[in-house]
């Protein structure tokens, strides 16, 4: 099982492809609230360069509020990553994370229930990316 699904988004810049994936994100209910730019973070913390690289913190209140309910310690896989990422030829890909495999150790049928919700979501925004 892949923990994570993606698509290579030819024809457009980092910058749009962050711009795009966080309006499909909205779309299917979720807010970014974190961003943290790793090739930024490297160079500043431990002077290497580094392709583009960001992580988005997405998450969907209304799911989130759902899964915390039903097991308090699930804020450990809280937000949903997404990451953005410039390969060296120039394509830019977006992966998401796949729920269903990151909680694969909880045994919590409930959750089981939400992530599949959640990953249906998820692979909506990543299918919609153009």
């Amino acid at each position: 099982m892949s923990y994570y699904f993606s698509k290579i988004l030819k024809g457009k810049s980092f910058e749009e492809a962050i711009d795009r994936t966080t309006e499909e994100l909205k779309k299917e209910g979720f807010g970014v609230l974190t961003t943290i730019d790793v090739k930024e973070t490297l160079k500043k913390k431990i002077d290497v360069d580094f392709k583009k690289y960001k992580i988005l913190g997405a998450c969907n209140p209304q799911f989130a509020y759902k899964a915390l309910s039903g097991e308090d310690k699930i804020g450990v896989f809280l937000p949903c990553n997404v990451v953005v990422e410039e390969h060296d030829n120039g394509d830019v890909e977006v992966s998401a994370v796949d729920p269903i495999a990151s909680m694969i150790s909880v045994k919590n049928e409930q959750l089981g229930v939400i992530a599949t919700e959640v990953q249906q979501k998820l692979k909506r925004v990543i299918d919609q990316l153009n």
